[in-house]
């Protein structure tokens, strides 16, 4: 760790803290993400997931991984460091975004998505915050921590305690143990959506209230629209009344033609049937005017961090001051 140096906290996640760091060897900023170690455990498996995901994935739209590295009884990832998120886009600026900014943002995300999963790796965590923006305006996929290998060929049973609950698929909330890569790709429709009305799609409090609104705006499944639904575990554990699908145009009432073509592809039951990543890079959706924009076009946040030089010690001691209040 002598080669960096720490200069402000960047985020929190599930797993660890993130710092915003400085390389001395090269005067490059960096993201420092910070895991504490169990002796008696070792490194935890979303840790280990997480390094071997990015030690795989080598994209343009994928996060980079520069480093592991050790200090004390934890363990450190130094990765490219991406000043903010999608989520900080949607919430922090200061207008809506264009057509060509969506469709910008959208060919990044799946094309991100379409290395991974051509790797044969489910993210399964897909969501605004972990989408990560360069200062070039550059979307980059990032916290693998529910990261798994997928192989078709030899079907395997995952747990269905995954992706936040906005961008869970529908199956999942179903309790799917044997779900495929297409639970990416819902999250994939949810966060489009997201960015064209400026509000998420399916807010749920409760996983229960999430299932009724997906049912409410989708309708009432059935064995034509999704054929394994009865063989789901929870299916018989709740109810809900019938509903009829609503309209997309009036779920999307500012989104185009095209644009709505391309969510309502994705946002369906049957997993099978959603639009690939491939799939969706190749609709008309990107292939119709407006264009994706061009980097420089795209929205543009100030780094909010302010650079101090601090250790390790000096952030803990303020974490335990802070637990403790």
């Amino acid at each position: 760790m002598n080669n960096y140096k720490l200069l402000g906290r960047a985020g929190e996640g599930a797993h660890g803290f993130v710092f915003k760091g400085l390389d001395t060897r090269t005067q490059k900023y960096v993201a420092l993400k910070k895991v504490a170690i169990n002796p008696n455990v070792g490194i935890p498996k979303n840790t280990f997931r997480e390094i071997c995901s990015l030690r795989v994935l080598k994209s343009k739209n994928i996060v980079q991984l520069f480093e592991v590295t050790t200090m004390g009884s934890s363990v450190i990832l130094v990765m490219e460091y991406l000043p903010w998120s999608l989520a900080d886009v949607l919430k922090k600026y200061d207008k809506p975004l264009t057509l060509s900014q969506i469709k910008a943002y959208s060919k990044m995300i799946l094309n991100g998505v379409d290395y991974m999963h051509q790797n044969h790796i489910m993210h399964r965590d897909m969501k605004p915050a972990n989408l990560m923006i360069s200062e070039k305006g550059v979307l980059k996929i990032a916290d693998f921590g529910l990261a798994r290998i997928y192989d078709e060929t030899k079907p395997r049973l995952y747990s269905h305690q995954v992706a936040t609950r906005w961008y869970r698929a529908p199956e999942l909330l179903y309790g799917s143990r044997n779900y495929t890569p297409s639970v990416d790709m819902w999250s994939v429709g949810c966060i489009i959506a997201e960015m064209v009305n400026g509000q998420p799609l399916f807010p749920g409090e409760t996983d229960i209230e999430q299932l009724a609104i997906v049912l409410d705006t989708l309708g009432t499944p059935n064995d034509e629209t999704w054929p394994e639904l009865k063989e789901l575990p929870d299916y018989n554990k709740i109810a809900f009344s019938p509903s009829t699908p609503k309209n997309w145009r009036i779920i999307l009432s500012t989104a185009d033609s095209t644009t709505v073509s391309l969510i309502s592809s994705i946002l369906i039951y049957d997993g099978r049937k959603r639009l690939t990543a491939q799939e969706a890079l190749k609709h008309e959706f990107l292939r119709k005017e407006p264009y994706p924009c061009k980097l420089s076009k795209m929205p543009k946040l100030k780094d909010e961090i302010s650079e101090m030089t601090w250790t390790f010690a000096d952030f803990d001691e303020c974490l335990d001051k802070l637990k403790k209040k």
